[in-house]
């Protein structure tokens, strides 16, 4: 039986995916590091919304942002994503893996 701290925080996690544009998001940030500029181009999305909602996917441990001269570079958090190349990408959330093909 999953005890109540790993399930709130899985169920935080989960919570953070259930937006469309948060799922494109991640989905964006598997082929590579982008900052909020490339990611609101990319997905053509206002640069406050992207920035929104890469603050709600950073708050639940999934996408890590690191300085880079004046941008921060957003990532998939490792701890949580495992990319198997071209093939697809894991989201582990401890008991339950998530597997997200690649299209």
């Amino acid at each position: 039986m999953t005890d109540p701290k790993t399930a709130k925080e899985c169920a935080e996690k989960l919570q953070a995916l259930a937006e469309p544009n948060r799922i494109r998001i991640i989905e964006s940030l598997r082929t590579g590091s982008k900052n909020v500029s490339q990611l609101a181009k990319e997905l053509n999305i206002e640069i406050v919304n992207v920035s929104h909602h890469l603050g709600v996917l950073s708050q639940a441990g999934l996408v890590k942002g690191s300085k880079n001269g004046r941008y921060v570079v957003y990532t998939l958090h490792p701890d949580v994503f495992v990319n198997q190349g071209n093939k697809s990408t894991f989201l582990d959330l401890g008991w339950c893996r998530i597997e997200i093909p690649y299209n």
